[in-house]
């Protein structure tokens, strides 16, 4: 037996996706830029795609650009705006994925934006107060923090912080990789200027995913130069196989939402309750333990026996396939930025998140946490 409980890095492909996909390639293979009658047709999918997302995120068609995935997606928001000089100063988290901190360390290297970190706590609770402070100070400001964190599963109140950026004139960018599809979202009811998406955390393909811009607050200027493609932001042949495919997976995750969270919630106790038996030294980190707090596909805990440099390798060899963090982070054997800001304690010893999905049976978390009882 083997259990997968990876799917915050990634997940497999719904066959649903696949089908989809299949029967696009069959069917459609020119460039939704040219002229002719079989680029048109492509072109009549992407936007087919494009309004299907748009209307299952809660916002305008026009507001949606497609990417590359989350990454490239972040990467641009915050790129653009330093570079054009739309901003004085940028607030983030320790806590945040790589995609923003390596980025903030690029702009703090070549641009003249100013880069401030908010205080965390040791549940990984962001500091909204010293945020609100900091807002009083009235610079033009681009505030990014994620909505769910990937590797301990904590939710940002969007709305607060949303609204709180709004009453300082402050723009507001959330990392939502994680919580698209996997959370009832609407954009148009949250005080966003700029969200970011991807597909292949919710059984859609990767390499496809997506920015969200409010055109009533904030606009991005060309970031991708050679083509028109994508409003002009973004230029280059748009992935339409990819981005078929991600609209298929929002599709479904829709649809089956209510049954998705229900499952995730039985897992997750079922999780905790066998894992308080068979290691009761265990404990869980930030709030991915409280179901009203977390994400219920993801669970963080920490062994606190002597730390095993060998555990991740003995449990694949098992066939349990979990991770110590970020997937951005593999191949190194440094500890989890996350698990460090939190606890400089925890970080000394073995943490694992574990992720589930639609897929994920009960079987696989009685056998996933025999197998680490085993391994500590």
């Amino acid at each position: 037996m083997q259990a997968y409980l990876d799917n915050a890095a990634t997940t497999q492909l719904d066959p649903e996706v696949i089908s989809v996909i299949t029967e696009f390639m069959t069917h459609y293979y020119g460039n939704p830029s040219s002229t002719h009658a079989i680029g048109r047709e492509a072109k009549v999918e992407l936007e087919k795609a494009r309004k299907k997302v748009a209307s299952i995120i809660g916002c305008k068609d026009k507001e949606l650009l497609f990417t590359s995935g989350g990454t490239e997606a972040n990467n641009a928001i915050l790129k653009s705006l330093a570079l054009e000089g739309k901003i004085e100063r940028i607030i983030s988290s320790p806590i945040e994925h790589h995609s923003i901190l390596d980025t903030l360390a690029w702009i703090q290297k070549y641009c003249k934006t100013e880069i401030l970190f908010l205080d965390v706590n040791e549940l990984g609770d962001i500091d909204l107060i010293q945020l609100e402070s900091l807002l009083k100070e009235e610079k033009k400001t681009l505030v990014s923090l994620m909505h769910a964190n990937n590797e301990i599963g904590n939710l940002l109140p969007l709305k607060k912080v949303g609204f709180l950026c709004r009453a300082y004139n402050a723009l507001f960018h959330s990392d939502m990789v994680q919580s698209f599809g996997h959370l009832p979202l609407s954009l148009s009811e949250l005080p966003l200027d700029f969200a970011t998406g991807s597909g292949h955390k919710i059984h859609g393909p990767k390499g496809v995913g997506f920015i969200y811009t409010n055109a009533k607050h904030a606009k991005l200027t060309t970031y991708v130069h050679g083509g028109a493609q994508e409003r002009g932001v973004r230029g280059g042949t748009e992935n339409i196989i990819g981005i078929i495919g991600l609209a298929k997976a929002f599709e479904l995750a829709q649809h089956n939402l209510s049954d998705q969270t229900a499952k995730f919630i039985r897992l997750k106790n079922k999780f905790v309750s066998i894992l308080h038996k068979k290691i009761p030294s265990a404990t869980f980190n930030g709030r991915s333990n409280h179901l009203e707090e977390s994400l219920p596909n993801i669970i963080s805990i920490c062994l606190p026996e002597q730390k095993n440099e060998t555990l991740l390798f003995n449990l694949d060899m098992q066939g349990v396939y979990v991770s110590e963090g970020s997937a951005c982070s593999s191949g190194s054997n440094e500890a989890s930025h996350v698990i460090d800001a939190l606890s400089k304690e925890k970080s000394e010893y073995n943490n694992l998140r574990i992720s589930f999905s639609k897929f994920t049976t009960f079987e696989e978390i009685e056998f996933a946490i025999e197998r680490i009882s085993e391994a500590i």
